[in-house]
C-alpha cells in the first residue's frame, strides 16, 4: 500500500517535493496550508515594492521555466501567479487543503498523528513540513503606544493610506529596500531608522521584451543559456561569502563604488557605510534604495529608537520624530524552525527540547528520533548567493528516494544519532570560521549558533543529496510495522527518483 504524505505548506518548498513525489508514483498525498490560499512568502508580502531579488531564470523550477517574466527581477505578483501556474499543472491544486493549521504532530510508533488547530485529527506515513525560514514576522516590543496604524511588511494592509502620510519604516533589511524607494514622493515624508547599515550591490535589473518572450515561448530551448549565464553569476557571489578573498574584495570594491556614485553627501554616506564585514547580513541588491535616502523628503535615522508615543517614534537621543503610519521591515524569526507547530517524535521526544541549543537536521532533512519525517528548507538549507529553489529541488529528489526506501522496506526510516551528529559537527566547524558568524544577524540564535546558511557552495549541497545512503538510517525503534534489519534495507537509490534532469 502506497505511504500516505502529509506536507505542511504550499510555498515553492511544499510545491516542489510534492511535484517529485506525484512523478515518482506517489499519489497519496495531501498538502494543508494554514492560509486561505497557497504561496508562502509570495502570498504573504505584499507591500509596495515588494520583488524577487534572484534573477527570475534561476529562481523558477528546472523544469518549468517561464517564458512570461516581464524582467529579470519579476515583482511579487508575476512570482505568485508563477507558483499558482504550476500548482495547476504539477495537479496539485485539488489536493491542497486551504485554513488548515496545525498544531501538532505526534510519532505514534507506526505512523504520524497529525492535529489541527479546529482538533481535526489526520494520519500520514510520512510526514514533510515545508514551512519555510521566513514565515513569522518578528515586531520588537517596545515601549510606548502609538495611535495610527503598524504594520510589518509581511502584514501589509493596503487599507491603510499611505499617500500624503508621514511614514516611519523601522529596519534596514531586504523589505525596507524595496519598500522605501516605492513609497518616497507618495508618502509626505519617510523616516527611515537603521540599526546597522546593509553593504548593496547594483541590481543588474532590465526589462524583457515581447521579442524575447515570444522566443522564449516557442523555443523554450532558448531559456537554458540565460539560467546557466545567471548560475554563473551566482557563482561569483558564492565564492565572496564562502571565503574567497578575490571574489570577496571584487564586490566589495563594487559596493564602495555604488556608494561613492549615489550618494554625493558625505555625511549621509558616512551613515549608510557598513560597519560589519561585508556578507555577514545579507546583501541587498538594489538600484533604488541610496537615490531614495538621498531625497529630501526622506530622513535617515540612525540613533537607537527608545519608545513609540502616541504621534511616532522617539529616539534615545530625545528626539521625536512624527508619524502617521509605522511599518516594522525588522524580518522573520528564521532560527526557530517549525514553531508553533509542537512536534513530538520517537519516545515521546519534543523536537522543541531536542533543538533548544538551536535546530539540526541531517542534510537539513532528518533528525534522530524522528521516523519518516523530512525536512524542506531545514536548519542550514538557506543559501547565502543562490536561489532557495534550486535547494529545494535538491531535496524533493532526495526525499522521493527515501520514500521509496520506506515504502519497498515497509521500515519507518530513521537517520541514526552518529550520522547526523557527525554531519552537525563537520557543519558547525565550517560555519565557525565564516563570515555568517562575524556578526549578529537573523542567520543566528541569540547563543550564536548558525542554523539556517549552509557554508558551500549550492552545487555541493546537490551532489550530497544526490543519493540517499541506506546505511545512514536505522529502523526506527519500537515500530511495530517489520522486525527487518536495517541490512535488509535494499537500496533503492540506483533507480532515478523523479526523472527531472537537473540544473
Amino acid at each position: 500500500m502506497s505511504p500516505r504524505i502529509l506536507i505542511i505548506g504550499t510555498g515553492f518548498g511544499g510545491v516542489a517535493v510534492a511535484h517529485a513525489l506525484l512523478k515518482a508514483g506517489f499519489t497519496d498525498l495531501i498538502m494543508l496550508e494554514k492560509a486561505p490560499r497557497p504561496g508562502g512568502v509570495w502570498r504573504d508580502n505584499l507591500y509596495p515594492g515588494c520583488a524577487c531579488d534572484i534573477p527570475a531564470p534561476l529562481y523558477s523550477f528546472s523544469h518549468a521555466q517561464n517564458p512570461a517574466w516581464s524582467r529579470r527581477f519579476p515583482p511579487q505578483p508575476e512570482i505568485l501567479a508563477y507558483l499558482d501556474a504550476c500548482i495547476e499543472r504539477f495537479g496539485l491544486a485539488d489536493r491542497i487543503r486551504c485554513g488548515t493549521e496545525v498544531a501538532a504532530a505526534t510519532w505514534t510508533g507506526t505512523f504520524w498523528q497529525v492535529t489541527t488547530t479546529t482538533g481535526e485529527t489526520l494520519e500520514a506515513d510520512v510526514l514533510i513540513p515545508a514551512v519555510g525560514q521566513l514565515s513569522r514576522p518578528i515586531v520588537p516590543q517596545l515601549p510606548g503606544t502609538f495611535d495610527g496604524p503598524a504594520m510589518h511588511t509581511a502584514g501589509w494592509d493596503a487599507t491603510v493610506p499611505i499617500a500624503g502620510k508621514r511614514v516611519a519604516v523601522i529596519g534596514t533589511g531586504a523589505s525596507a529596500i524595496q519598500l522605501v524607494p516605492a513609497i518616497a514622493g507618495v508618502a509626505a515624508h519617510v523616516t527611515v531608522f537603521q540599526r546597522t547599515a546593509p553593504w548593496t550591490l547594483p541590481k543588474p535589473d532590465r526589462r524583457y521584451g515581447r521579442t524575447r518572450k515570444a522566443l522564449y515561448g516557442s523555443f523554450p530551448a532558448l531559456m537554458g543559456p540565460a539560467r546557466a549565464g545567471t548560475w554563473l553569476m551566482t557563482v561569483v557571489t558564492g565564492l565572496a561569502v564562502t571565503g574567497n578573498r578575490a571574489a570577496a574584495a571584487l564586490l566589495r570594491a563594487v559596493s564602495i563604488a555604488q556608494r561613492h556614485w549615489q550618494v554625493r553627501d558625505p555625511e549621509l554616506r558616512r551613515k549608510i557605510t557598513p560597519v560589519e564585514p561585508m556578507g555577514c547580513k545579507r546583501v541587498l541588491f538594489t538600484n533604488a534604495w541610496l537615490p531614495a535616502l538621498a531625497r529630501p523628503d526622506v530622513e535617515l535615522v540612525t540613533d537607537p529608537i527608545s519608545a513609540v508615543t502616541p504621534g511616532g517614534i522617539r529616539t534615545a537621543d530625545g528626539t521625536e520624530h512624527p508619524a502617521d503610519v509605522i511599518v516594522y521591515g525588522t524580518g522573520f524569526a528564521a532560527t526557530e524552525f517549525l514553531v508553533p507547530i509542537r512536534v513530538t517524535g520517537r519516545d515521546g521526544e519534543s523536537l522543541n527540547e531536542v533543538w533548544r541549543d538551536g535546530a539540526h537536521a541531517y542534510l537539513g532533512m532528518a533528525v534522530p528520533g524522528f521516523p519518516n519525517m523530512f525536512l524542506v528548507y531545514g536548519p542550514n538549507t538557506n543559501t547565502g548567493n543562490t536561489s532557495v529553489v534550486f535547494f529545494h529541488e535538491a531535496q524533493a529528489r532526495w526525499i522521493v528516494q527515501a520514500v521509496r526506501h520506506l515504502d519497498h522496506s515497509q521500515v519507518p526510516l530513521e537517520v541514526r544519532p552518529e550520522v547526523a551528529a557527525g554531519y552537525d559537527q563537520e557543519l558547525q566547524s565550517r560555519l565557525a570560521g565564516s563570515v555568517w558568524a562575524s556578526c549578529r544577524s537573523w542567520y543566528r540564535t541569540a547563543a550564536g549558533r548558525v542554523v539556517t546558511n549552509w557554508p558551500g557552495m549550492a552545487a555541493e549541497y546537490r551532489r550530497r543529496t544526490a543519493r540517499l545512503r541506506p546505511s545512514d538510517f536505522q529502523p526506527a525503534v519500537h515500530s511495530s510495522r517489520s522486525q527487518r534489519r536495517d541490512s535488509e534495507i535494499p537500496d533503492l537509490t540506483r533507480q532515478r527518483s523523479d526523472g527531472h534532469s537537473g540544473d
